[in-house]
């Protein structure tokens, strides 16, 4: 089978969670299937200014085919629209949810194009996720040979109503989650979302040292993990105001770390240390040197870096109004969550050293049971080629 991937950004630089899992899933898959992904130039994803030259080129040893972008996102025009949309979702005409995904982006004409010129030549498309215009312009063209990774949560734009005739458009679903599939059904009652849970595995190097990254960075306190884009839709702002009025209170050293790309000011405090975007072994090491990952975004449909975390035995402390970081969490028993700034400084100060150690050992056997690529490969393959088999 010849399988393209569709995403709306790809590369190595790239610091998305739908990105990177579309990137692995090509990867993996391609000991079964021709696989390719189609995608952007962009790499920023505000802006969507093109960064990659147009063509075809190899990431990480997938085929990769990537499309000017038409026009960059203009991000004030898009926030006032936005704010315009948001409070009258329920009365919003087509045309001006539609002029919304444009300006949402990226829009890359040769893309679409190109897929519906070159149709015949795929066996399959797989989309990733279901929020770009990448996305909601492409798949309606081949829907009988498309399938949609949603990445979906529960945010305002899903409640647009362009949506109710979009999700009944692909061929079937792949899941992350049993709770993001659980809220698309109730999202969209009369569809049916036919599909497996597959989730991700994780490429874990062969070792890590903590040692190195304390050395490296010179850290010689306890700290809590970040790993990220940086940006208040990720929940950043109230992570940093939960800090810090943490520190305020606290008579022991404690740091919180970040690693990940900022698009939001970082507050200048001295126990908040902002490393930037860093290599995949940095961020292993960090991983394995912290006392606890955090992950405070509301909306989520699989956190990856939580998976990571457990997998080298550290405990992880999630936002509780995100409903599939807490399932990821219940499932695992591997973390504690908060709704408020009481219950995250109650969670950290309850995860001592014995209870971090426990709940770190039950998260890296949940993720050594449930999350490894032969399971999601099957599932993958079994899903796919047996559908396209009917």
């Amino acid at each position: 089978m010849r399988v393209a991937f569709i995403v709306q950004r790809c590369g190595l630089e790239v610091n998305g969670g739908a990105e990177t899992h579309c990137l692995k899933i090509a990867q993996r898959m391609a000991k079964y299937w021709d696989t390719e992904i189609l995608t952007t130039c962009a790499l920023d994803y505000m802006t969507w200014k093109n960064h990659y030259s147009p063509g075809l080129t190899e990431v990480s040893g997938v085929k990769v085919r990537r499309f000017l972008v038409g026009q960059q996102r203009d991000v004030d025009k898009f926030n006032h629209l936005s704010a315009k949309i948001h409070p009258r979702l329920s009365k919003v005409a087509l045309k001006e949810q539609e002029q919304w995904m444009r300006s949402q982006g990226p829009l890359a004409p040769d893309l679409i194009t190109y897929i519906k010129q070159n149709e015949q030549e795929y066996d399959a498309f797989i989309f990733f996720p279901y929020l770009y215009a990448t996305t909601y312009f492409a798949l309606p063209i081949v829907a009988n040979k498309a399938y949609l990774a949603p990445c979906a949560h529960d945010e305002w734009p899903i409640y647009l109503s362009m949506w109710d005739s979009f999700f009944e458009k692909p061929r079937g679903f792949i899941f992350n989650t049993l709770e993001e599939k659980k809220f698309l059904k109730n999202r969209f009652p009369t569809i049916n979302f036919q599909g497996p849970i597959a989730g991700i595995a994780l490429d874990k190097p062969p070792t890590h040292d903590p040692e190195n990254f304390r050395q490296k960075y010179k850290i010689d306190e306890p700290f809590i993990l970040y790993v990220g884009r940086i940006d208040p839709s990720k929940g950043c702002e109230e992570l940093f105001r939960y800090f810090i009025q943490l520190r305020s209170l606290e008579f022991t050293t404690r740091k919180l770390v970040l690693l990940g790309k900022p698009t939001m000011s970082i507050p200048s405090h001295p126990d908040i240390i902002n490393l930037g975007f860093v290599d995949e072994q940095t961020k292993w090491n960090a991983l394995a040197a912290c006392d606890l990952l955090v992950m405070p975004s509301p909306y989520e449909s699989l956190s990856i870096v939580l998976l990571e975390a457990w997998a080298v035995g550290k405990p992880v402390l999630v936002n509780g109004n995100c409903d599939v970081l807490v399932g990821q969490c219940r499932r695992a028993q591997g973390g504690l969550w908060y709704t408020n700034e009481d219950e995250f400084q109650v969670a950290i100060e309850k995860m001592e050293e014995p209870i971090r150690n426990q709940l770190g050992l039950q998260g890296k056997e949940f993720v050594a049971a449930n999350y490894t690529w032969s399971k999601i490969e099957k599932t993958y393959l079994e899903f796919i080629s047996g559908l396209e088999k009917l």
